[in-house]
């Protein structure tokens, strides 16, 4: 194990209620911080011994890990820290950003009222999630319940095809930068689209893109200059 998570333990201290979340947390901060570098293995093994814990809050925490989009189960190698880089990111939000404006352009004259009352129930339930994997996929309804409308069956269907890619990039987002989902510009989408005003709807899409592409990238330049 790297020495960079050695004295991450080291400094822990025992301020977690439960073994889990404080190998969850250390490993966390460690994959982050890069002191675990992309495509390191985790073997469950080593990191009970690291951690002084038996294999069960390590077996655990990596699935914790994983449903934050920083650890990949592999074939014949278990447990991986991802390789997301900001290249991969930018790629994503590029599509989206190319895509998603005009699928919500031509869904807004379509949409109907029982359209608006499940985009609501979804930002409502988003409030509430805690886990990222379902904040991810509450996200993606959400937007594409704005999208549905569309009429274009295959731009619909390569908008909901990247919106997928980007819940990878959106529970990674979510570990790294913190929990803002974006639910004031969701909110101003959804009010924009009630009262068909396209213009307003389309600009509230655009910064909430360019926000979480900001965002990621100020990411990326403190791990690179090893800012905290």
């Amino acid at each position: 194990m790297s020495a960079g998570l050695s004295e991450l333990i080291q400094s822990s201290g025992p301020r977690y209620r439960t073994a889990t979340e404080y190998v969850e947390a250390t490993l966390r901060g460690a994959i982050l911080s890069g002191a675990i570098a992309p495509g390191t293995p985790l073997r469950q093994e080593e990191l009970a011994a690291s951690f002084k814990v038996s294999r069960m809050p390590i077996r655990e925490a990596l699935r914790q890990l994983e449903a934050q989009a920083l650890v990949d189960f592999e074939p014949h190698r278990g447990a991986v820290v991802v390789q997301i880089t900001l290249l991969d990111a930018m790629d994503n939000y590029a599509i989206r950003a190319a895509l998603e404006p005009q699928a919500l352009r031509l869904s807004i004259p379509n949409l109907t009222e029982e359209d608006f009352e499940i985009a609501e129930d979804l930002l409502a339930e988003i409030d509430q999630e805690q886990d990222p994997g379902r904040m991810g996929e509450l996200n993606r309804r959400f937007h594409m319940t704005l999208y549905a409308q569309a009429g274009l069956p295959r731009l619909i269907a390569l908008t909901e095809q990247h919106l997928a890619s980007a819940d990878r990039h959106l529970r990674f987002h979510l570990a790294a930068v913190g929990g803002d989902m974006g639910q004031d510009e969701h909110r101003e989408i959804l009010a924009a689209c009630r009262v068909r005003d396209e213009a307003t709807a389309i600009d509230a899409l655009a910064r909430h893109h360019r926000r979480a592409s900001e965002a990621m990238k100020a990411y990326f330049a403190a791990r690179s200059s090893g800012t905290p």
